[in-house]
């Protein structure tokens, strides 16, 4: 994936591939490597690709992504059907075909039906799926089973596009968390393919589970569930009235879609958190710029920055259901004055017990931890330094957000491990797991505990510590991930990216199974046999001949590991930080038997 590429929407990439012949098909990968390596010059909406001395390749992207497959021209003597057009397209980031809207005025639900027999119609599809949304569904499974089946290093352009036109059909039927559930995946297997530095194994597990889960619950779902499992392609944005808002910090974003900017968050007298964003195509450049933009809100010329030191009062507020501060015509914001973390009201998000903030996101709520902290040392992890810091005889793990060396993120960390002060709040973000671990996104300033530091966006200098640096000590992280779930885990992962092939050689040990189960978890045990066995099956027809692998088995029984293991660990998790879990949060087990 080439962020230099302009965004393109999954259709036009599906419908480039799937107007290739097999000869060329077979080619698209080694195209999509030699295009990545060609030189990219933009000229505003244009970006133009020297193919080689006498060809060139155009991408027209009004409006920031290309939306039709005739804004992709390529100068060779086989155009259009060339490969260097479906080249480009999978070379590039995937875009929203559905977006998210101006973020100048404020997103509105749909108006609701006002015919009788549309609202009839309506009301019966929320009692079930459709013949429609049960055939998308069936689509996305199938070619996200296929792509998990191949691994990421398997997962080739063919195959991001039959999953890309699955997730298109997906949201022509209605589907649109199901049809951006499989746009991560894509994006994710990009990101993988690619060595961005921003991909994580986890995350593209993750998200792989998230996809075939929807896609296994949707054909059985009524009512609520099935209104959750369809998504809503807008957020839809409430009237507020007038609020009163303090800034808490500002954290950049940086995602492997293409995708870069900044997030402020801010709190009211009673505690509820706000965000304003500003996030649009970009890299890491333009995840540091945003944080000196100014907030999109009102007439206010407060910049990300300045606002989560400041405060802000808005009129005419409107907020969607996650806190995003709608930017209408109609909303008018002014600065105010700001407090610092100790100072009341900010001072009441740090007197909610560690347990209960834990058990409060593991259960669907917010992921942020407003932690108050001391910081013991540097632990050496093989991703990098990591800060151990003890929260009230409770050991906690610190890791950087972001690992982008244009980020302040792990240096700001080192600095802080080295600082040897005494207490600190932080705010943090929960990483669920048999350890407690969070993401560190803010802190008190070392030396003035009236200040903060913006660990994402602010840069911290030796000179900020009382008392200079003091080299941090090696430490061992506590053995917290020794847990036999580590099995059965590493299974799932593995065959993220190595694909079905990894688990069906004779080696892997079987007696994997049987630890568990002394361990146990029978379950676990059982659930990472059947993975092994889904992976190694492979029938023969009547002259010998071996016949396609079944990926359809191999990713229910991948599914169901995945949810198991996701399930253990937030008990896990909720365990180690003394909080409890029930369940409602994070990827959820199926409606229905997966087996």
């Amino acid at each position: 994936m080439s962020p230099d590429l302009p965004p393109v929407v999954p259709s036009v990439t599906a419908e480039l591939v799937g107007a290739l012949p097999p000869r060329l098909r077979k080619r698209l990968d080694a195209g999509v490597t030699k295009l990545v390596a060609r030189p990219a010059v933009r000229d505003g909406d244009t970006v133009r690709i020297a193919v080689d001395d006498d060809t060139d390749l155009v991408l027209h992207a009004p409006g920031g992504a290309v939306t039709r497959a005739d804004a992709i021209r390529c100068g060779c003597l086989l155009a259009p059907d060339c490969l260097h057009r479906a080249a480009a397209a999978s070379a590039a980031p995937v875009a929203d075909e559905a977006p998210a809207g101006d973020p100048e005025k404020p997103e509105t639900p749909d108006e609701p039906e006002t015919a009788p027999a549309a609202a009839a119609e309506a009301e019966a599809e929320d009692d079930a799926a459709n013949a429609g949304r049960r055939a998308a569904a069936r689509a996305v499974s199938d070619a996200a089973a296929a792509v998990l089946a191949a691994g990421t290093d398997g997962a080739g352009a063919v195959l991001q596009a039959e999953l890309l036109h699955a997730a298109h059909t997906a949201r022509l039927a209605g589907l649109p968390r199901l049809s951006a559930a499989a746009v991560a995946v894509v994006t994710g297997v990009r990101a993988a393919r690619s060595g961005d530095p921003g991909y994580r194994l986890t995350d593209l597990a993750g998200a792989l589970a998230g996809v075939l889960g929807v896609a296994h619950r949707l054909p059985h779902a009524t009512g609520p569930e099935l209104t959750d499992l369809r998504g809503t392609a807008r957020q839809p944005y409430r009237p507020d009235g007038s609020l009163r808002l303090y800034g808490l910090f500002s954290e950049p974003v940086l995602t492997a879609t293409g995708y870069a900017g900044a997030v402020t968050w801010t709190a009211d007298a009673e505690g509820r958190l706000y965000t304003v964003s500003d996030v649009a195509p970009g890299g890491p450049a333009r995840a540091t710029g945003a944080a000196d933009r100014a907030v999109r809100i009102g007439d206010t010329s407060l910049t990300h920055r300045e606002l989560s030191r400041a405060g802000l009062a808005v009129s005419g507020a409107t907020v969607s259901p996650t806190g995003r501060l709608g930017a209408g015509a109609g909303v008018r914001a002014v600065r105010a004055s700001g407090v610092a973390w100790r100072a009341e009201p900010l001072d009441r998000l740090w007197a909610v017990p560690a347990a209960e903030q834990v058990s409060r996101a593991l259960n669907g709520g917010r992921d942020l931890l407003f932690l108050e902290v001391t910081p013991v040392g540097a632990v050496r992890e093989t991703a990098g330094d990591c800060l151990l810091a003890d929260c009230d005889g409770l050991s906690v793990l610190l890791t950087t957000a972001h690992d982008d060396p244009s980020l302040p993120c792990r240096e700001n960390l080192r600095l802080l491990a080295a600082a040897g002060r005494g207490r600190l709040r932080i705010v943090a973000r929960l990483v669920p797991g048999p350890f407690p671990r969070a993401l560190l996104l803010a802190a008190e300033h070392p030396a003035d505990p009236d200040a903060r530091v913006d660990l994402g966006l602010d840069r911290l200098q030796h000179a900020d510590l009382p008392g200079g640096v003091v080299a941090p000590p090696d430490r061992v992280l506590p053995a917290g991930d020794e847990a036999p779930l580590h099995l059965l885990r590493r299974r799932v992962h593995q065959a993220v990216s190595g694909g079905r092939r990894v688990l069906a050689f004779a080696g892997d040990r079987p007696g994997d199974g049987a630890r568990l189960r002394r361990a146990g978890l029978a379950t676990a045990g059982d659930l990472l046999d059947d993975l092994h066995a889904a992976a190694a099956d492979r029938s023969r027809d009547v002259f010998g001949r071996l016949l396609p692998a079944d990926t359809d088995r191999f990713g229910r029984s991948w599914l169901a590991a995945a949810v198991y293991t996701d399930a253990v660990e937030r008990a896990l998790c909720a365990d180690a930080w003394g909080a409890t879990a029930t369940g409602a949060g994070g990827a959820r087990p199926p409606a229905t038997p997966i087996h």
